[in-house]
């Protein structure tokens, strides 16, 4: 359930347009709509096994997308507690880069809306 941007709301068939961005660091994915959907659940939820059962993937799968983003980026995105049980939140990096990611998703899909309602036009013909 991707829980980005919207589909066009003026559409009423099935078809829909999603930007999919992938924010690349030599041969890894840094952040893709996943890894996006995946911090958005832990900042809910203020863990990461929280965050998982949200998605449904398994801890170990989110585990090691934390563990690849914040290897990819300069500074952490996700901190996790030193106690057992004591959760993960993000940090202000993640934040940041979460909001950003969003806005990118979001203006994406507003600049490509035009060319958008085209292509919808043509495959409904």
């Amino acid at each position: 359930m991707p829980r980005g941007p919207k589909a066009d709301p003026e559409s009423g068939s099935a078809w829909r347009a999603l930007p999919r961005w992938r924010i690349c660091r030599g041969d890894e994915i840094a952040l893709g709509p996943g890894k996006a959907d995946l911090l958005a659940a832990i900042q809910r939820s203020g863990s990461i096994s929280g965050a998982a059962r949200e998605l449904g993937m398994s801890y170990r799968r989110a585990w090691l997308l934390v563990a690849t983003m914040n290897r990819c980026f300069r500074r952490p995105l996700v901190a996790t507690s030193p106690f057992r049980r004591g959760g993960a939140k993000l940090t202000p990096v993640g934040v940041a880069v979460l909001a950003l990611y969003r806005r990118a998703e979001t203006t994406s899909l507003a600049a490509t809306a035009p060319l958008w309602r085209s292509l919808r036009r043509r495959l409904e013909e």
